[in-house]
């Protein structure tokens, strides 16, 4: 998605009051932006909490402020100028991590992103935007730059079949519908991992699947659509490229049970671990972390 990010940023770069920080990234994909910004592109080197510091006091002077890195770099390493210098004052700085989840597995845990929407979240004013597919991103960079309050954007690779339509954006959206007795609601682009073996199946046995673009979540946010499923179905399923623990799947089950709706059966797939005896691919760690299509499609055949 790193490309249409920057697309969809040339575009915005015609705005006199918008500047954009990299942590020293950003060599081989993002020059377009760089030229077309000119001086207001700042290359902060590796001082991630300076970073975060200078887009603050930007933010502050009525700047359009984005801040960009490696996923774990643009959230983990400055976390305490996060909360301090930009959330306590509720600047809307725009924060752009790239290759969320494992989206840079073959670099081992250190470059690993998956606690940081449950990390920022806990940030009260924050809002998160993890677009599905690529064509989402400029959608989404429109709604991280229209938001009051700072915001977050997890970019990372969606891979859907060469033959299947993506419907238009959307916080929530349902990208198959079937006749099973499931609902999978998965979050970001690991949705459109599911959408070949899931369509593979047989009507009568076809899960609805439903992706997530934007959190955190809230009643008013979920589809009606979506409600009745979950109050008839069998197994709800939730997958997200992020640990269990102040992920998607625990916020979802809460608010649900807000609206005294009790799934019957409730699976959430997550990612399992920064750590691993070998590293690969991000295909090769959701696979280790029960992520993958075959690991989805065997826990919906399971019963409780």
């Amino acid at each position: 998605m790193r490309k249409q990010f920057c697309e969809g940023m040339v575009e915005r770069a015609a705005a006199r009051d918008m500047v954009f920080l990299t942590g020293d990234l950003g060599f081989m994909a993002l020059e377009p932006l760089a030229a077309a910004l000119g001086r207001r592109f700042v290359n902060a080197g590796v001082s991630e909490q300076n970073m975060i510091g200078v887009a603050a006091a930007l933010c502050r002077e009525g700047f359009e402020t984005w801040v960009y890195s490696i996923a774990p770099f643009c959230y983990a390493r400055p976390f305490e100028q996060i909360r301090n210098d930009i959330c306590f004052h509720r600047l809307p700085v725009r924060l752009v991590g790239n290759g969320g989840g494992y989206g840079y597995g073959v670099m081992g845990p250190t470059h690993h992103a998956i606690e940081d929407y449950g990390v920022l979240l806990t940030l009260e004013p924050m809002r998160v935007f993890v677009p599905v597919f690529e064509q989402d991103v400029g959608r989404a960079l429109d709604a991280a730059a229209g938001a009051a309050t700072p915001a977050y954007l997890r970019l990372g690779r969606a891979a859907p079949p060469g033959d299947y339509e993506v419907p238009g954006y959307a916080p929530w959206r349902r990208l198959l519908q079937g006749d099973g007795d499931a609902v999978v609601v998965a979050v970001g682009p690991l949705a459109a991992a599911y959408i070949g073996p899931l369509r593979a199946l047989p009507a009568d046995r076809r899960p609805d699947l439903w992706a997530v673009a934007e959190l955190p979540c809230d009643a008013g946010a979920l589809p009606a659509g979506l409600v009745a499923r979950i109050r008839t179905a069998a197994t709800l399923c939730v997958a997200e490229e992020h640990v269990a623990r102040g992920g998607f799947g625990h916020e979802l089950a809460a608010l649900l049970m807000s609206m005294q709706i009790l799934p019957r059966r409730f699976v959430h797939l997550h990612a399992l671990s920064h750590v691993f005896a070998r590293y690969g691919s991000e295909a090769f760690l959701r696979s280790e972390s029960r992520l993958d299509a075959a690991a989805l499609l065997g826990s919906l055949e399971q019963r409780g």
